[in-house]
């Protein structure tokens, strides 16, 4: 069967097979690998996505399910070499360890802050709590999440919306000049 979306903010038209997981035709057909598939039962969160701006476990949604949709994934937080907030916050609050969880935190959370732009504690932990993460105990995650609704257009951008997909750029985001990430954690290693 042929199903078409729009995934971080570009057409796609597929031909799939009926039964392909949302998490698969990401992954597989679209070779945006960012979202991870884990538990295969729904209960650990790793898999969200996304979709017409609400979080959804990518391996209980058929592709066939998400036609006509607008989907989008880890890959598209990140506008013009800009880090969205919520992922300039994972990193400046440690918001990750082995990172596996992280891109449906990313999603959950940035889904969050544009419903309440100012959660409490509470709010977020409430947010994530259908997401398993086995190594920073939440505190680190929440904090990431504080710091984001604490920065809405990033650091020193306040003039530059934070959120969105730029017309023109590709699904995994490799025509915009994002940050290096490891590169600014090692030098921020060394300097400290």
């Amino acid at each position: 069967m042929q199903i078409s979306m729009t995934v971080n903010g570009s057409d796609v038209t597929s031909e799939i097979e009926p039964r392909v997981l949302l998490v698969h035709y990401i992954r597989e057909v679209l070779g945006l690998t960012g979202t991870h598939w884990g538990c295969d039962t729904s209960n650990c969160g790793t898999c969200v996505v996304l979709m017409d701006g609400q979080p959804v476990k990518s391996c209980t949604v058929l592709a066939a399910m998400a036609a006509g949709h607008d989907i989008r994934t880890v890959e598209g937080l990140a506008t013009g070499g800009t880090l969205d907030p919520v992922q300039q916050g994972f990193m400046e609050e440690h918001g990750l360890q082995c990172g596996f969880c992280t891109p449906g935190m990313m999603l959950t959370a940035r889904a969050l802050l544009d419903k309440n732009p100012h959660p409490d504690d509470a709010e977020i932990r409430q947010a994530i709590s259908g997401q398993i993460c086995r190594c920073t105990g939440y505190a680190t995650i929440v904090r990431s999440v504080q710091w984001a609704a604490a920065h809405p257009a990033g650091p020193g951008l306040d003039d530059a919306p934070a959120t969105g997909h730029s017309a023109g750029t590709g699904l995994d985001g490799t025509d915009t000049a994002v940050p290096d990430v490891a590169a600014e954690i090692e030098d921020t290693e060394v300097k400290a």
